[in-house]
């Protein structure tokens, strides 16, 4: 316990220009608009293909992703998962322009779950180019012991916002090779979103959608309907895993100067729900 706790405050710093071409496959992959020349700007969330580690092959995990004790403390837990984020949004990132990537380990807690121990690791990333573009993102991860024989532990039900509430939606089929293209994008190499078997082994019911994935088409809703507003704050928890045969909806309402934003599964189950801050 001591080991891990003392990872806190620990920091990584990565430089990487942003990349017109990776703007664009990410545009193609997403089959959002968008204009990807040197000088336009980033949209929300858009900084998740930029600046990621690039961990050797032998000092990856059995889950795709880097060993525990590299950078992420060493969580004596197997499975991990993407819980939330939050995310201020000071100025646009800039295609073409240097960008500088500081993490630091924030906080890890332990607490006991209806499954079992819960390691929570929360980890903040500053993001700044050299014409003031900044954005701010503290991202929380929870690890968790593994699945049972019967599955994953059911999740606690969430009153559901009825899909008539909601003044825009838009529904996505996140087929495995959107899963595949946005795991390369990202560099991501989380196994449960590519590789059935092993998703089955951690307990879901097919490949995993990407949380992060479905908080950008969330914040593309806004962004379509609402395209002169900026976004200053976000802020989303993820509520259900949402896997690849299903069909999902995200959904917007304004309310003033906010606008809440929710994803549900075909079921109508709501997957993730959010909330963003608007500057006109």
């Amino acid at each position: 316990m001591t080991d891990v706790m003392s990872w806190i405050g620990k920091q990584e710093i990565v430089q990487e220009q942003l990349d017109p071409q990776r703007v664009r496959q990410l545009a193609t992959t997403l089959n959002r608009p968008m204009k990807c020349q040197v000088g336009e700007q980033l949209p929300a969330l858009w900084h998740w293909i930029i600046t990621v580690a690039a961990i050797p092959i032998d000092q990856l995990g059995r889950d795709g992703h880097a060993q525990k004790g590299l950078f992420l403390p060493p969580v004596d837990l197997p499975r991990r998962m993407w819980a939330g984020g939050r995310f201020e949004f000071r100025q646009a990132l800039t295609l073409g322009e240097q960008v500088t990537r500081t993490s630091t380990i924030e906080d890890i807690q332990y607490k006991q779950g209806r499954s079992g121990e819960l390691a929570f690791v929360t980890v903040s990333h500053r993001m700044e180019d050299g014409l003031g573009g900044y954005v701010y993102e503290e991202h929380d991860i929870v690890y968790r012991q593994d699945a049972k024989p019967k599955g994953p532990a059911s999740v606690a039900n969430e009153p559901l916002l009825d899909a008539q509430q909601s003044q825009w939606q838009m529904t996505i089929k996140a087929d495995p090779v959107m899963l595949f293209r946005y795991s390369a994008l990202t560099f991501n190499g989380h196994r449960i979103h590519y590789d059935r078997e092993y998703a089955a082994f951690e307990g879901y019911a097919g490949l995993v959608v990407h949380g992060p994935m479905v908080a950008t088409y969330m914040l593309e809703l806004v962004r379509e309907h609402l395209p002169r507003s900026k976004i200053t704050q976000f802020a989303f928890r993820a509520l259900r895993p949402i896997v690849d045969y299903q069909a999902f909806t995200v959904h917007g309402c304004q309310q003033g100067s906010k606008v809440l934003v929710w994803a549900t599964d075909d079921l109508g189950q709501r997957a993730m729900q959010g909330e963003a801050d608007l500057e006109n």
